[in-house]
């Protein structure tokens, strides 16, 4: 009975898969009955999903027989990360589904783009499903493989075609290293059951020793990296914003996820390594820092919601270096909707920046109101985290964590007590404040209290590792206080130049345009002759 209850939940990804396969015979304009079949693909694996939620919650770890050879093949898993991963792909498919059919209406290839849509979900969610190395690592291939033909649908559109290329290339290179660290685990373990592999791997001593765990978890952790396009494989998510803008909200708010989704499912084997998870924290706080100061340059909205979703992707890996992975599973939901609607929207919000005339009270860059915003910051955080229980003097990492929310929280409360603004403008920023603080307490205690079958102990982290937290808490609390203080800065040649070299993501796409073309101006063709 459980294994044929880890079998049905395939019913989601098939349902999709069958619509994919529908898309030949309906290729063209105003394809009626996929968009129907669409429909009901999501809503199947919305129930599906919700189906998998009470099934777990019931009888907790499900687990299919492995169908293949030598311990190889398919096999479903179903835990808590797996039904909070199909709860969200299954409510994003139904949106960003629905708002294609709308989206392309009329367009001469608008059945082409919905089957393969559809069939870049049904990877996606036969990869959260899967329970077994192949099958991870097939439909982890095949995700990339179906997000392509995605990113290439415009053809003709050469800038379109140079980002969908650059993002093939690395691609590959990350398949690579995940099909290394997989020949490497099923060599150590004689299984590819990922349950077997957790439980050999939690028994495998922890540190900075060489070996086949040590080696799998380094290239899990660039595979992870690859696929959540880290500094400095990075450009092509800033230059995919000539597909459709479906492709865009899928890519942005589910398959970027691959990366930090990786690793959060293969913790115990990232957990005991320490290099692994020290390049994960030194790469995704690099990350993090670099596109989130790169985005507030770009005049483009969609461009800047590119740097976001690699600072977001660069923050959650950190994290899982970390080894805080409730709270990046967290940031991973959270991000996935948010990023999904901001996509949606972007054409409504520039009608609405267009229309809108909002004036902003004078900042007044006073070094005591920033202060009392911190203080103020903290405030919140403190009783909140004495309320939940956190043990902030027994976990150096806690403390990290701690310090990057009341950063944020800063940021929040500052640009209101820092101004010539009213009273009730500082008041409402510090509800808000308090809001963000209580929220992330209450959903990351939530995140901890399900996935704690799923993942590690939260386990100190060394020297080394504090050390590398320090230094990137040390440049956001920078990057922090430089942007409260900016807008009370009068302009100079040397910020505007600055401002330039930013707004070129400080030129690092460069080099690789040159591997693969991409400073190459294509000849144009001659007119006709009439």
């Amino acid at each position: 009975m459980t294994s044929r209850l880890a079998l049905l939940v395939l019913a989601a990804p098939l349902a999709f898969l069958a619509v994919a396969v529908a898309a030949i015979a309906h290729p063209g304009a105003r394809p009626r009955r996929l968009e129907r079949w669409g429909a009901v693909a999501g809503w199947a694996g919305v129930v599906v999903a919700a189906g998998a939620g009470l099934a777990v919650a019931a009888r907790g770890l499900v687990e299919s027989p492995t169908l293949g050879v030598d311990g190889l093949g398919l096999s479903i898993r179903l835990d808590a990360l797996t039904t909070i991963m199909l709860v969200m792909i299954a409510l994003l498919a139904v949106v960003i589904f629905r708002f294609s059919a709308t989206y392309l209406d009329g367009d001469e290839r608008q059945g082409v783009f919905l089957g393969r849509l559809a069939a870049t979900i049904a990877a996606v969610e036969v990869l959260v499903l899967s329970g077994n190395l192949a099958l991870l690592v097939l439909a982890w291939i095949a995700t990339s493989l179906a997000l392509h033909q995605l990113l290439a649908f415009y053809r003709d559109r050469p800038r379109a075609v140079l980002a969908a290329r650059k993002k093939f290339i690395v691609a590959r290179v990350g398949d690579g290293f995940l099909v290394t660290a997989a020949v490497l685990l099923y060599v150590h373990f004689g299984t590819g059951n990922l349950q077997a592999i957790f439980d050999g791997a939690a028994a495998e001593p922890a540190g900075w020793a060489i070996g086949p765990v040590s080696l799998a978890a380094v290239c899990i952790a660039v595979a992870a990296m690859l696929k959540s396009a880290q500094f400095p494989t990075h450009g092509w998510l800033v230059e995919v914003m000539e597909t459709p803008t479906p492709v865009s909200a899928l890519l942005h708010a589910g398959i970027l996820n691959a990366g930090p989704f990786l690793a959060i499912r293969m913790a115990y084997v990232l957990d005991g390594a320490g290099g692994a998870t020290a390049m994960m924290i030194v790469v995704g706080g690099f990350t993090a820092v670099f596109a989130s100061v790169v985005l507030l340059t770009q005049p483009s909205v969609k461009v800047a919601l590119g740097y976001s979703s690699a600072a977001h992707m660069g923050f959650m890996l950190m994290i899982c270096g970390m080894g805080v992975y409730p709270a990046a599973l967290l940031h991973l939901v959270a991000h996935s909707f948010y990023k999904a609607h901001a996509f949606l929207s972007s054409g409504s919000v520039v009608d609405e920046r267009r229309a809108a005339k909002v004036t902003l009270p004078r900042r007044l860059g006073s070094p005591a109101r920033v202060a009392a915003s911190f203080a103020l910051a903290l405030g919140l955080y403190l009783p909140l985290a004495l309320f939940y229980g956190i043990d902030l003097g027994g976990n150096p990492v806690l403390i990290a964590i701690g310090g990057i929310l009341v950063l944020g929280t800063t940021q929040l409360i500052a640009p209101a007590l820092d101004s010539a603004g009213s009273l009730g403008g500082t008041l409402r920023a510090s509800f808000l404040a308090l809001c963000v603080t209580l929220a992330f307490f209450t959903l990351e205690a939530g995140a901890h209290h399900l996935l704690q079958n799923t993942i590690p102990e939260e386990l100190g982290r060394g020297a080394i590792h504090l050390a590398l937290i320090a230094v990137v808490l040390v440049a956001f609390a920078a990057v922090v206080l430089h942007q409260i203080f900016d807008p009370a800065r009068s302009p100079s040649a040397r910020r505007r130049a600055l401002a330039v070299h930013l707004r070129n993501g400080l030129y690092a796409n460069a080099l690789f345009d040159r591997v693969v073309g991409g400073l190459r101006t294509p000849n144009p063709q001659p007119e006709p002759v009439r």
